[in-house]
């Protein structure tokens, strides 16, 4: 299934994603509230799936919420990909290298992104996201698969001068709006493997990074079983799995992004996630 969150007068619905638009899931009586993240609920709405009860509505028409509207932790992972690490030179890591970002860093497919004047070196980082569906403690990485809800696109923004100006990255992830993720929440059902999914980023429609989650260091299974051994995670917590190459922080001239840029994340199966990056004053 292909799952979305979007917006009715201030109120989040679930849509599902047909092939002739986004049926309303509240209106056809088969969910009410945002899309559910339990593995059980997701299966529950599956089994009752039909032809559309209610008529569908033109995605283009629809105000996007994020995929997931309240996670509890949004775990990150940085030089995850092999090329990424060789262009940023820096050492493959042994073990996964971590960090978090908060809920004020999530924003929505097409939503408007500000550039705050703290920094100039804004970059794009074009991820994998993994939004957990059980909760997991403990877990083995031949189990980790069967702990996930689902798959979206994600976009690591970054500003690398507070990256880079301590030896802890945080500052220059935290940011408001520097997490988009989406459009979609596509089910495990319709993603097999997540180690074979071409990934690629452009800005103003110019390819930025292509790239592959095959080249990833640390799979998605082993990242969920190593995280599981130091936290419980929870339905609807979003993993983002690292980076390809291709980052401005690796170029040898640097094109940063800056207001008025679009950047889209696009990743096999899940849709294509487009931001528009504004000046602080045009941010609503």
């Amino acid at each position: 299934m292909k799952l979305l969150n979007f917006l009715v007068e201030g109120e989040v619905r679930a849509g599902l994603v047909r092939d002739g638009g986004v049926e309303d899931l509240s209106a056809s009586g088969l969910w009410h509230g945002p899309v559910p993240v339990k593995r059980e609920e997701l299966a529950e709405i599956a089994q009752r799936l039909s032809a559309p009860t209610s008529p569908t509505l033109p995605l283009d028409s629809l105000r996007v919420a994020p995929v997931v509207i309240a996670p509890e932790k949004i775990i990150c992972v940085g030089l995850n990909y092999r090329r990424h690490a060789a262009e940023a030179h820096m050492e493959i890591p042994a073990v996964p290298a971590i960090f978090g970002k908060f809920a004020n860093s999530l924003s929505a497919h097409r939503a408007k992104i500000a550039l705050p004047p703290v920094d100039y070196k804004y970059d794009y980082e074009a991820e994998l996201g993994v939004v957990m569906g059980r909760e997991a403690w403990q877990i083995s990485e031949a189990d980790a698969l069967s702990y996930v809800a689902g798959y979206c696109c994600v976009n690591d923004l970054s500003a690398r001068g507070p990256q880079l100006a301590t030896t802890q990255w945080m500052a220059g992830k935290i940011l408001d709006g520097f997490f988009p993720a989406g459009p979609f929440l596509v089910t495990t059902d319709s993603i097999p493997d997540p180690q074979n999914l071409s990934i690629r980023c452009t800005v103003n429609g110019v390819v930025r990074q292509n790239s592959s989650t095959s080249d990833m260091i640390f799979s998605v299974a082993t990242i969920i079983a190593f995280l599981s051994q130091l936290v419980t995670l929870k339905p609807g917590d979003i993993i983002a799995t690292g980076t390809p190459e291709g980052v401005m922080l690796g170029a040898k001239d640097p094109e940063w992004l800056k207001a008025g840029d679009t950047v889209s994340v696009d990743i096999d199966g899940l849709g294509r996630l487009t931001n528009h990056l504004v000046a602080p004053a045009d941010r609503r």
